[in-house]
């Protein structure tokens, strides 16, 4: 039995660039629906950046009807001002997701890129090469930002895919996976 297809919504969150990507998912086959970025340096206001993340992030769901959705988290750099301005623009697309019905996954930069190249501090480049691969893909794209959006997407579909994690949903440690176990615990005479 073929599992329903359903698409994946990734965001690169950024208060310049935002990149965009959306993978769909049909059984072992991915295909890539649409990866771009969204150009917010038009804009001065911040709000008025924030505001445009929202609405695009709207539109998305609007259109394409993604059933999840995954982001990237911001990683720690030494600029607080810029780290809280990317906070703030993950937080919107993060509430428009939410608003759109959709449960919210984040991902760090580096589990994004170990689970693409197998090295969790692979560049742009490589990230982008290893998606090249993996997903068929010919023409590279004018911003990495739409790469990495692309990367998030495919690392949710890893995540969420892949048989250990069906197998470790449930459990609170390892005292509850031996009381729900019983039967698979072996002691010692």
């Amino acid at each position: 039995m073929m599992k329903q297809p359903h698409i994946i919504l990734g965001i690169d969150p950024g208060t310049q660039l935002m990149g965009y990507a959306l993978l769909k998912v049909e059984g072992n086959n991915t295909q890539v629906l649409l990866m771009d970025v969204l150009k917010l340096t038009a804009h001065k206001d911040i709000y008025q950046r924030l505001e445009k993340i929202h609405t695009k992030v709207c539109e998305l769901i609007k259109l394409y009807q993604p059933s999840t959705f995954a982001i990237e988290a911001p990683f720690f750099g030494k600029n607080v001002q810029s780290m809280l301005k990317l906070g703030r623009a993950q937080g919107v697309a993060i509430a428009a997701a939410m608003q759109g019905g959709l449960g919210v996954t984040e991902y760090s930069p580096k589990k994004v890129k170990q689970s693409i190249t197998g090295n969790g501090n692979a560049d742009k480049e490589q990230v982008w090469k290893m998606l090249q691969q993996i997903l068929k893909i010919e023409k590279k794209p004018q911003y990495f930002d739409a790469t990495d959006a692309l990367a998030v997407a495919l690392c949710h579909h890893y995540q969420t895919s892949s048989p250990l994690a069906k197998a470790s949903k449930g459990f609170k440690g390892w005292e509850d996976f031996i009381e729900k176990n019983e039967s698979r615990v072996k002691k010692k005479l």
